[in-house]
């Protein structure tokens, strides 16, 4: 009788606590039937609960709301536990390059976004934040439902452990500005050193304490005991953070970042990860309440605008930076549609605005409807990203496909070579005069934006200038000085591609240089990736301060100077493998039926496009009929197919679509663990044909 009284009517928080986890588990339920993931069950659930679609069923948000901020605290620690440093190190830096170039250039196309509708740079710096990072959560919970293959989820995963120390890097800055800091150059420079004196000083100090305190919890052996003292330890690093005036996510990590130091990262995760996954079902329930389809409708074309742009802009930069840094075409595609989300960062950055005040009414209920577009339309680009892929792939120039899969076989080659090499440090002082010429960069960029007024003023008085005039000799004098580091920055991508490009592929000495063209690709290719990830963050760092949208200008040239780059050189790199063709025909007509041979004098004439195997389709071979990608043999497994022989007809550099015939001889590149991969597969397939 009393529980009853409880929780009809003294206690509603009760009530509406076991209401939420009643319907979560019912929708959570109905998804995993329908074979999708338990999250969207989560938001379904916080719809269905929520003030905007039915009669209101929760009273107590508020409280539900202080439980959802505590889900997020624990993913925080959670992410913190799985980041050691060494644990970058073995991801490598090609997770590190796909990362730096998604995430500035979705900070600076959300901030032109947000500027074009007319918001202030304040709105327009959380816009940006808010629709940079991936949803950890959803992506695991997808992957763990789906089948991914797992150089995929490897790839994927590098990237979101990047993007999850952006994000609370992003975090703790983004909370600077709610508090109402001055975007001008003293006030971001003691902003970011406050910031850094923190993290430096809460990780020294915790590295001294909490690997010991969390050695001597586990000695004793009482689960419950661990459990406390983990979560203890959570919530008081949180709370060290809030009161240094930044955010409860940053003190959470840390925490987290310092147990995993101690080496029992694991076995902690494991402790919590029930509370943790209970609380984050709150937090997406309590997500789903603030769905309000009115206020969607009548905002539509804006949430439609960053929808797209989430979609377009996170695809594309992701599958650039991972062709960039080797990935095939059709396997970057399916990496890009795999981070084609926001998520639980965003709810963050979106609920740090709003509550400060800095962004408009509309501004949260905007993300969390992109977030929720995302969060249903991500899972079916996950489940069907290979089909989603190949049909893209498609309408891809033949020579971007050609050059993509050499180019992977080329860093392949080039992450083989020694490091006791003494072309490295040639290597690495160019890669720290590039850092410095962009930082110059950016220094006068912003130091020239905030004092040319002033200049402009003491430049008219004393020279005795027009206003208009003694403007356009000051920003002229600035410019005139951002060229000498800018063109330092461009020679040195040149430098750093043409080392590279020669340590990757060789001259020959005292012999005719075939090596000559796919070098030259390789070398435009790796100028086009340094100037890429050092231009983007660039461009995001100084929009604010640029006047107008001087950014998507310099960002339209860039863009054309690459892609034009690119062209060039993969039209080359075609014209010398159409050439080689003809070799490789006659190769293939001298084999005498024996597959699976090393072609040594094509490779000995043809440097530069890999090492060219031979393979013939018997009489039964099961992969008859089928296209080149069907059969395991397109640029989605990083296999360039050179030429076919069928009888008298002689195919050159054939595309994806091409069926094979029984007889047909192929010679077949790319790298060696493709390669390995592919006559591996070829040789059990005509076996398993047999």
């Amino acid at each position: 009788m009393l529980l009853s009284l409880a929780i009809g009517g003294s206690a509603p928080f009760l009530r509406d606590l076991a209401l939420v986890l009643c319907v979560a588990a019912v929708t959570s339920l109905v998804f995993q039937r329908l074979r999708q993931p338990v999250v969207l069950g989560y938001l379904l659930a916080g719809l269905l609960l929520g003030p905007h679609l039915l009669l209101p069923l929760v009273e107590d948000r508020q409280t539900l709301q202080t439980l959802s901020e505590l889900g997020v605290t624990l993913l925080m620690y959670s992410l913190g536990l799985e980041f050691r440093l060494g644990r970058l190190k073995e991801l490598g830096p090609s997770a590190a390059f796909v990362t730096l170039l998604e995430v500035g250039g979705m900070l600076l196309l959300g901030f032109v976004a947000a500027r074009s509708l007319g918001w202030s740079t304040s709105e327009a710096l959380f816009t940006g934040g808010a629709l940079a990072i991936s949803s950890t959560t959803l992506i695991r919970k997808v992957f763990g439902e789906l089948e991914v293959e797992p150089r995929i989820k490897e790839l994927v995963t590098g990237v979101l452990i990047f993007e999850d120390l952006v994000a609370i890097l992003l975090i703790a800055a983004l909370t600077v500005v709610a508090n109402g800091a001055q975007l001008d150059m003293g006030g971001l420079a003691a902003a970011a050193g406050r910031l850094l004196l923190f993290i430096v000083l809460v990780l020294v100090l915790g590295w001294l304490l909490v690997p010991r305190l969390i050695a001597f919890t586990i000695r004793l052996g009482r689960r419950e005991t661990i459990l406390i003292a983990a979560l203890g330890l959570c919530f008081a690093m949180a709370l060290i953070a809030d009161a240094a005036g930044y955010s409860v996510a940053l003190g959470a990590f840390l925490a987290g970042s310092l147990v995993a130091e101690s080496g029992h990262g694991e076995f902690i995760e494991r402790r919590i990860e029930p509370v943790r996954d209970m609380f984050l079902a709150i937090f997406f329930v309590s997500v789903g309440m603030l769905i309000d389809p009115v206020q969607i409708a009548a905002h539509w074309p804006i949430a439609l605008t960053l929808s797209l742009l989430v979609l377009f802009g996170k695809v594309f930069g992701v599958a650039l930076g991972a062709v960039l840094t080797g990935s095939d075409t059709r396997t970057a595609l399916r990496i890009g549609l795999s981070l084609a989300q926001i998520g639980e960062f965003s709810f963050i950055i979106a609920a740090l605005g709003a509550g400060s005040g800095v962004a408009r009414e509309s501004f949260y209920p905007l993300i969390v409807g992109v977030a929720s577009v995302a969060a249903f339309s991500s899972p079916i680009l996950i489940a069907r990203s290979d089909r989603i892929a190949a049909g893209i792939e498609r309408f891809l120039p033949r020579r971007l496909s050609t050059f993509a899969s050499l180019y992977g076989s080329w860093l392949e080659a080039l992450r083989q070579q020694s490091s006791r090499d003494t072309r490295w440090k040639s290597v690495r002082r160019t890669i720290f005069r590039v850092g410095i010429d962009a930082l110059l960069i950016i220094g006068l960029l912003i130091t020239g934006t905030l004092v040319e007024t002033r200049l402009a003023t003491r430049l008219g008085d004393s020279a005795g200038l027009a206003p208009g005039l003694a403007r356009t000799v000051v920003l002229v004098g600035f410019l005139l000085v951002c060229l000498w580091p800018l063109l330092g920055m461009v020679r040195g991508a040149r430098r750093l591609g043409a080392v590279l490009a020669e340590m990757a592929l060789p001259a020959r000495k005292g012999r005719m240089d075939a090596a000559q063209t796919p070098r030259r690709a390789l070398s435009a290719g790796l100028q086009v990736a340094v100037l890429l990830v050092v231009a983007l963050p660039t461009l995001a760092l100084t929009e604010p301060f640029l006047p107008g949208f001087a950014s998507v200008g310099l960002l339209a040239l860039l863009a054309l100077l690459l892609i034009s780059m690119i062209w060039r050189s993969s039209a080359d790199l075609d014209g010398h493998m159409r050439a080689g063709a003809e070799l490789v025909l006659e190769a293939l007509a001298k084999s005498g039926g024996m597959p699976n041979t090393r072609m040594d004098l094509v490779n000995e004439l043809l440097p530069g496009v890999g090492d060219v195997h031979a393979l013939s389709v018997g009489e039964q071979h099961p992969a008859i009929g089928l296209t080149l990608h069907e059969a395991g043999l397109g640029s989605a497994c990083g296999i360039s197919v050179v030429a076919i022989q069928r009888g008298g007809a002689q195919l050159v550099l054939p595309g994806g679509n091409e069926r094979l015939q029984a007889q047909d001889r192929l010679a077949i590149t790319g790298s060696d663990d493709a390669v390995r991969s592919a006559l591996e597969r070829w040789r059990c397939s005509g076996n398993a044909g047999q």
